[in-house]
This record gives structure tokens, C-alpha cells and sequence, in this order.
């Protein structure tokens, strides 16, 4: 496990000239050899306690250890990584910020405590605490890896490509590194579709050829018509895009005519995790176990459709679908592109997103496109819209993003910058971007263009109802590319306020110009993204046409087929079962 290996490499007598970390931790004496010893001694025992899963006594060891040479770095160390095990960060994080009041440069100390900051989105203190540990240990590989996941958090798409760079060619057979270069080259500009593909076929195929089919296949001689037995895999079944589609869509489903299975990838629970598990048929906590065993679990449940809500996001587990442990094998939601592996049979999807003849020769998989959407909204209409638009209240025309960091590239600033030189006075709300540095970079950005900095305000990622409130001051929401909105479209159409899109090569770049045509509006989605700025300046001058559209949004949404639940559910459970009879005749 890697969290034993990361206590047991520190030398047991750390410098005592180490400079202390910022947390103020107070001062002790040296310990005597003897006491040192003591230490070790516990240590050993603590870990042995550790790798049998006895946590609460190992971290009861590694107490005494501390108590008893409380200048070792190492029993500091091991405590804190027992007591993140146990799930008390707050202590974690205590016991990490000791070891570097020892060792400021203690590689291990400052990788863990930099986990936790990337936990509590502090991703600033993160990025210094990995280069504090990378300078110590060059060879860090680990602490590379969490630098790949910082840059991303705070959204340079093109900095984690580079850093993944230096962990492949490091680890050639990182297969979980290489599936997350692919999600993030989803969110960099000038990638070419036919290119891209590619990159995902050499992935799938380098993936197949390892890991060999493991179940044969299932023939059926019963009724064609019986319940299925469909499995969701998922490592955010918690509060994520993914489940707040996903959640209705077990509620809904004909108890008669489909078993619902959830396989649980995650160790954290929220009230979303509680309202899939009570929605469920069954439910299976399977973090700890491995793509054989987890394989094993679904082909003992019979499972008749194997449903992958991650493709490449998340934490992917391609590695289980490589086995086929059931016939049909569906990816869904969580990754609009290609899986690349051809042991994924289909990907649900539709056509204005997907249309067959650009998109399929681009997939491994074959498209089955659902009648109405990919998605179906489940609008809250608790949340109230502001019918008077924000120009009149505030004088000025207001362009919003509620994107995540990493969909805001520098081609999509510099398109935002010429809109606000051409709209006179009018501003930018940018949301869901947590870290200065990238503040800094989108300011820049728009700036270069000749653009004040007081004509773009940042808010803070807020809870649900709050981040709903918000689209009450914006006016028009200005899609990203090349990686364009989903939920935040819905989001934004709910809430009043139409959103300038267009169309691109890749799934991800028309997702938000699929929903507006779902809608019959085809006049607010640019034919080219050279067209955007002139059509979001179009938009944004004709006030009377806007001022008349805000209200009839929600209406709109709700009078269409992607927010009628019934009828989308019963459209995916007809596909489920043709997707298993196509499997199993």
C-alpha cells in the first residue's frame, strides 16, 4: 500500500537544524538514543497493526511513539496518515504540519499535507508544499502525480499535460495517468478530432492487449422481455454533474422491468450517496477492490447491462470492462468522447450532439442515440427567476461563466475580451474559479486585449441554491470552448438567461448548442467560433428581444422532452434492453 510505503522511507534521526513550518507547533527538546529507539520500535509494531487493518491500534502506537520521541518525524508521519485514514482530516493535517515544524524539507510530510490542501481546495499551499517535497525528492513520483491533479484543479489544461509528460515517460504503463491525459486534452484548444481519436484507440488497444476477456459470453434462452439487471459504475456518487442526472433516473425506473445495481467507488458519502443508496436495488461499496475482483463482483451479480458513468473522468476504471464481466457494456454521462476500448459495445449519446455521420467514424463504440437528449434536467423550480434582467437593474449589460476552471481557456478569454470592447460598459461574472493563479492568468488574458480589470468580477463557488441566485445578475451566459457546458447550460436556461454557443469537432464542443436546438434556439449558437463574439454583440444590443426572452425560458424547458422524466426513462430502459438482446442473440 502506498501509504506504508510512504512511512517507512524517512531516516529515523531527522536534522534538528530542519527550519519549522509556518504552523506554529511549539518547541521540544531532543529525544535521548534510547527513547529514539523506543520509537522505532512502536513504529514497526504500529505499522505491522496498519497492514492488517487494525488502524485503531496502530494510531494508538504512533501516539506513544510521538509521546515518546516527540522531535521524530516519522511517528508524526505515520499518525497522520493513520488518522486521514480514519477520517480525521483536521488531526491529518495537525500531525503533517509537525513533521515539517522537524523537517521543513521532509519530502513525505510535505506531499501528505499537500493532499489534504488539495482536499480543502487550498490548491495555492498544495502547489508549495509538492515543489517543497519535489526539490527534496527529485524522484517523487507520487508527488508528481498530485501536481498533475493541482494544475488541473486550478485549470491549466496545458501545465498538466506537460506535467503528465514527465510521469509517463517516467512510468510508461501508468494506465490511470494516461486516461487522464485524455480527459484534459478534452479542454485544450486547437486539438484535432481525428488526432484525439487516435490517442484513445492506441489507449483501448494497448489496455485490451493486456488484460485479457475473462467471462465468456452469456447466451439467453429465456424471455427476451424479463427484468434486466443493469449496473452502474461510478467513483462520484456523491454530490457531482453525474448523479444529479443520474438520481431520477433510478427513482424512475419500471421496478418491473429493471434491477438496478450501483457499484460505489467511493469511500465519501453525502445526502446525494444516501439518495442513490435508498433508489437503488442493491448497493456496492467497491473502492478497496481490484479490477479482478471487482469483475468477479459484477459477473456474480449477473449483471445484464454494465453502465460506465466515468469513461475517462474521475477515477476510470477501464481495466473491469477489459474483462467483459456482463454481455452489454454501455458508457454513459460522465465522458462525452470515445472510451477507445472496443470491449465498451455502445455509448449512449444523440444526434445533435452526436451526429451519426461526424461521430461514429470518431468512436470505438456503437452510438445508440437516445429520442429526445443524453440528458434529461430535473429543474428545481423552488429556485426563483428574477423576471426583470440585470441591464435594467444595474445599467450595463452582464456576460457570465459558471464553467469549471479548467473549460476556461486563454482562446476563450481572449473571445470574452473582444465582446466587452464591443459592448460598451459591460462586465463579466466568471464563477467556480477557486484559485488566484488562474484569476491571474484569465485577468491577464482579457487585459491583453485592452479590457479594465474592474469590468470582470470573480464569485466564489457557493452552495447549490446560492449558485443558482446567481444567474439573477447575469444577462447572457457565454459558453466555453472547446469544451462546452452541460449541467451550467441547463443551469443557465433555467434560470432565465440564454447562453451564446457553437459547434466544434468533439462531443465536448457541442454539448451546449445540442441542448439550445433541443430548444429551437438555433439563433443563439454560432456557426464557427470565429462567429461567437459577433453573435453574443448581437445579442447583447438587442435589449427589447432579450428582455422579452428571459421570461419564457423555464417555460420552454419545461414544455420540452429534456425535462420529462417518464418518457426519458422509459426511453433508456428500451435501449438497455436492445442493447442486451443485440449482445445476447
Amino acid at each position: 500500500m502506498l501509504k506504508n510505503l510512504l512511512t517507512r522511507w524517512l531516516p529515523t534521526a531527522p536534522s534538528p537544524s530542519a527550519a519549522p513550518a509556518a504552523a506554529a507547533v511549539a518547541p521540544v527538546p531532543e529525544s535521548r538514543p534510547d527513547d529514539v529507539a523506543r520509537a522505532d520500535a512502536l513504529i514497526v509494531e504500529g505499522n505491522a497493526l496498519e497492514d492488517g487493518g487494525r488502524l485503531a491500534e496502530a494510531e494508538a502506537l504512533y501516539r506513544q511513539a510521538v509521546a515518546t520521541a516527540p522531535r521524530h518525524a516519522r511517528a508524526h508521519l505515520n499518525l497522520g496518515i493513520v488518522l486521514d485514514a480514519r477520517g480525521d482530516e483536521g488531526a491529518a493535517v495537525l500531525a503533517f504540519e509537525a513533521v515539517l515544524a522537524i523537517d521543513a524539507g521532509h519530502p513525505f510530510g510535505n506531499y501528505n499535507l499537500a493532499r489534504l490542501m488539495v482536499v480543502r481546495r487550498d490548491t495555492a499551499r498544495a502547489r508549495a508544499l509538492v515543489s517543497a517535497a519535489l526539490q527534496a525528492k527529485p524522484d517523487f513520483q507520487q508527488a508528481l502525480q498530485l501536481l498533475v491533479r493541482i494544475e488541473r484543479d486550478e485549470g491549466f489544461a496545458q501545465e498538466a499535460l506537460g506535467t503528465l509528460a514527465l510521469v509517463l515517460e517516467r512510468d510508461p504503463s501508468d494506465r490511470l495517468h494516461r486516461s487522464f491525459e485524455l480527459m484534459i486534452m478534452n479542454n485544450v484548444d486547437g486539438v484535432q478530432a481525428q488526432a484525439f481519436f487516435r490517442r484513445h484507440v492506441d489507449f483501448g488497444a494497448a489496455l485490451e492487449q493486456a488484460i485479457p476477456v475473462r467471462f465468456a459470453r452469456r447466451s439467453e434462452a429465456g424471455d427476451p422481455a424479463r427484468r434486466l439487471r443493469v449496473g452502474y459504475l461510478s467513483s462520484d456518487f456523491t454530490t457531482h454533474p453525474v448523479p444529479f442526472f443520474l438520481a431520477p433516473v433510478l427513482e424512475q425506473h419500471d421496478r418491473a422491468q429493471v434491477e438496478t445495481f450501483c457499484y460505489s467507488l467511493t469511500g465519501d458519502s453525502d445526502a446525494m450517496t444516501q439518495r442513490l443508496r435508498a433508489a437503488a436495488h442493491h448497493w456496492r461499496d467497491v473502492a478497496t477492490l481490484s479490477d479482478e475482483a471487482l469483475a468477479d463482483a459484477i459477473h456474480a451479480d449477473g449483471i445484464d447491462v454494465l453502465v460506465d458513468l466515468m469513461g475517462h473522468s474521475s477515477m476510470p476504471r477501464p481495466g473491469v470492462f477489459c474483462q467483459r464481466p456482463a454481455p452489454a457494456q454501455v458508457a454513459w454521462l460522465g465522458y462525452l468522447n470515445t472510451t477507445g476500448l472496443t470491449r465498451m459495445d455502445f455509448r449512449l449519446t444523440d444526434v445533435r450532439c452526436d451526429p451519426p455521420a461526424i461521430a461514429q467514424p470518431l468512436h470505438t463504440e456503437r452510438l445508440v442515440p437516445l429520442p429526445a437528449s443524453q440528458w434529461c434536467y430535473p429543474g428545481d423550480a423552488s429556485h426563483a427567476i428574477d423576471p426583470v434582467p440585470a441591464f435594467e437593474r444595474l445599467g450595463h449589460v452582464t456576460f457570465g461563466s459558471f464553467n469549471s476552471a479548467l473549460k476556461v481557456t486563454p482562446a476563450a478569454c481572449r473571445r470574452w475580451a473582444e465582446v466587452l470592447q464591443r459592448v460598451p460598459g459591460s462586465r463579466l461574472v466568471i464563477g467556480d474559479v477557486g484559485s488566484e493563479r488562474k484569476r491571474a492568468a484569465i485577468r491577464r488574458d482579457i487585459a491583453s486585449l485592452g479590457v479594465a480589470e474592474h469590468r470582470i468580477e470573480f464569485v466564489p463557488r457557493v452552495p447549490g441554491s446560492e449558485y443558482m441566485r446567481l444567474h439573477n445578475a447575469i444577462d447572457i451566459t457565454l459558453d466555453t470552448f472547446p469544451y462546452g457546458g452541460g449541467t451550467t447550460t441547463f443551469d443557465s436556461l433555467w434560470m432565465g438567461v440564454p447562453v451564446v454557443a457553437t459547434r466544434g469537432d468533439t462531443p465536448v464542443s457541442r454539448s451546449a448548442a445540442a441542448i439550445l436546438e433541443a430548444l429551437g434556439l438555433e439563433d443563439w449558437i454560432a456557426p464557427t467560433v470565429g462567429d461567437v463574439v459577433d453573435l453574443a454583440v448581437a445579442r447583447a444590443t438587442d435589449l427589447e428581444s432579450l428582455r422579452a426572452l428571459r421570461p419564457t425560458l423555464r417555460t420552454r424547458l419545461q414544455a420540452s422532452p429534456l425535462t420529462d422524466l417518464p418518457r426519458y426513462v422509459r426511453d433508456l430502459e428500451a435501449a438497455y434492453r436492445w442493447m442486451w438482446l443485440e449482445k445476447t442473440r
